[in-house]
């Protein structure tokens, strides 16, 4: 019995280095501009005895949101060129449904993750078509939140970069209103971490096909009567 169920399974090699490495620079730049960003959005009032000079938090905070803004949007420029010339289950092709069992496998996906009724028919090896579809708009407000981050930012830089982006300032009609765009972008952020975490793990266990450690790997377990693609 355990023979024969070993047997059904095999490896496929899913996500590549520059995949797994994307992944993991975009978790530590995304809670460190999370956490920055809430506290840039609303400072603690803290009570030093020294003056403000010589403590110089804030400034450090800040410090550290610019950091991870700036190594958060080449790790994007990256995976947006892996995109072009990384293996099948990275290309862009995969987060666009463009066809008819691409919608189907959302629909399904939506009645697995929502009602929970029965374990997934559609067995994608790389993303299934839903995850790749929220992905694929994730990026767009990535590029949204590197936008209007780097508009804020070029008031007290020189640097060319954020300079690049001044002209989105007058365009959504100033400061205060990019900063409002900017902080709600942040939230679209917490929420989809959590929900991102949440079914990684429960796609992990009711398929039990490695979800969690191909991040780390590289691999996924494919049971061979269940291969979509």
């Amino acid at each position: 019995m355990a023979t024969s169920e070993v047997s059904a399974y095999y490896r496929v090699y899913v996500w590549e280095l520059p995949v797994r490495l994307y992944h993991w620079v975009n978790f530590v730049c995304v809670l460190a501009l999370i956490g920055t960003g809430y506290l840039i959005g609303a400072p603690l009032s803290v009570e030093y005895a020294d003056e403000a000079y010589q403590q110089y938090w804030f400034g450090t905070v800040r410090m550290v949101h610019f950091v991870a803004a700036f190594v958060f949007f080449f790790n994007f420029l990256v995976r947006i060129y892996w995109g072009f010339v990384g293996n099948r289950y990275a290309r862009w092709t995969n987060f666009l449904p463009h066809t008819r069992e691409q919608i189907a496998e959302i629909v399904e996906t939506l009645r697995v993750d929502i009602l929970q009724t029965h374990p997934p028919r559609f067995v994608s090896i790389g993303h299934n078509a839903l995850a790749g579809f929220i992905y694929f708009l994730s990026f767009l407000v990535f590029l949204f939140q590197a936008v209007t981050g780097f508009a804020l930012y070029s008031s007290m830089s020189a640097s060319a970069l954020p300079r690049f982006f001044t002209w989105t300032v007058p365009l959504m009609g100033g400061d205060f209103a990019v900063r409002q765009w900017h902080h709600a972008g942040m939230w679209f952020f917490v929420v989809f971490a959590i929900i991102h975490v949440y079914l990684v793990f429960y796609h992990d266990y009711v398929e039990g096909r490695g979800t969690t450690s191909s991040m780390v790997g590289g691999w996924k377990f494919e049971k061979k009567d269940q291969i979509v693609g």
